[in-house]
């Protein structure tokens, strides 16, 4: 079928949403952008992606042209008007129409997207038996040119590493910041977990503060593990008993494999799956 496309107030088929060439957010990357998924009909931590396109928005001197309670409901709409009840949902807020000239008060009109569809990430295969990364030449952006909070349409900084994860054959590449610490993923979140304790990197690290990632640092917590969010290394990595990354699209996936060197005994650890086991369930209730 061909899914309906929300573009500012009104629906069109997937093969006529269109957007203006003039746009600042084709022409500029000066937009921003949530990733979501929907389980059962419901949207997954609605309001805390809500909370985050408007704080992105702001960081960018962004007006949304619509409320937080608007935006939900155009979502919602959206995916019933599809007949969606487990679905990715691409959220857009674009800076609007403008000139060739960079000066982002020379747009009218920030444009809303939403588009709705089936995902698979990664294969089913990758998720049961674990996955290979590879850490990247190219460096995450420091956070003192542009935060990494800010979820923006700028994302060649995440595209050059990916082109290195496919390069290497395989499906995601690892990030450090300027300081060869750990950031992040090219689209998620990482984690490590070394004598039942969990690691992941704090924001100020240079990640994007995921909204999976909170999750189940919150599920992780309640479960009764003993979860820090301090940096880490490479060496932290190498040594580590597991690994695993969160996102809104790949949820929770887990990590055997780095730079060609096994973690742990190279296999889905214990802690793994059973965070695998209750975020299922947690998304579900």
């Amino acid at each position: 079928m061909s899914y309906q496309v929300y573009i500012n107030g009104e629906y069109f088929a997937k093969e006529d949403a269109k957007i203006s060439v003039f746009d600042h957010g084709l022409l500029y990357g000066d937009g921003i952008f949530e990733g979501m998924r929907a389980y059962s009909g419901k949207v997954f931590r609605h309001k805390e992606h809500m909370d985050r396109l408007w704080n992105s928005a702001r960081a960018i001197a962004l007006e949304i042209p619509m409320t937080k309670e608007e935006m939900m409901k155009a979502v919602n709409d959206t995916l019933e008007l599809n007949g969606l009840k487990d679905a990715y949902i691409r959220l857009v807020v674009t800076r609007g129409t403008g000139n060739l000239g960079l000066n982002p008060f020379n747009c009218s009109n920030p444009g809303v997207i939403i588009i709705t569809d089936k995902i698979a990430l990664y294969p089913q295969s990758l998720y049961e038996n674990g996955m290979e990364i590879v850490t990247a030449s190219t460096i995450r952006v420091p956070a003192a040119a542009l935060s990494p909070r800010i979820k923006s349409l700028n994302y060649l900084n995440n595209i050059m590493a990916k082109l290195e994860a496919k390069c290497a054959g395989c499906e995601e590449a690892l990030l450090l910041n300027s300081k060869g610490e750990i950031a992040e993923c090219t689209g998620d979140n990482i984690f490590i977990i070394k004598d039942n304790v969990i690691y992941t990197p704090p924001v100020d690290a240079g990640i994007l503060e995921g909204i999976t990632r909170n999750s189940v640092i919150e599920l992780a917590r309640e479960l009764g593990y003993d979860v820090q969010e301090i940096t880490r290394t490479r060496y932290d990595l190498y040594i580590s008993d597991e690994c695993f990354l969160t996102g809104s699209a790949a949820e929770l996936i887990p990590v055997v494999k780095v730079d060609g060197r096994p973690i742990g005994d190279g296999k889905v650890g214990p802690v793994t799956k059973t965070l695998i086991e209750h975020f299922r369930d947690m998304i579900v209730r």
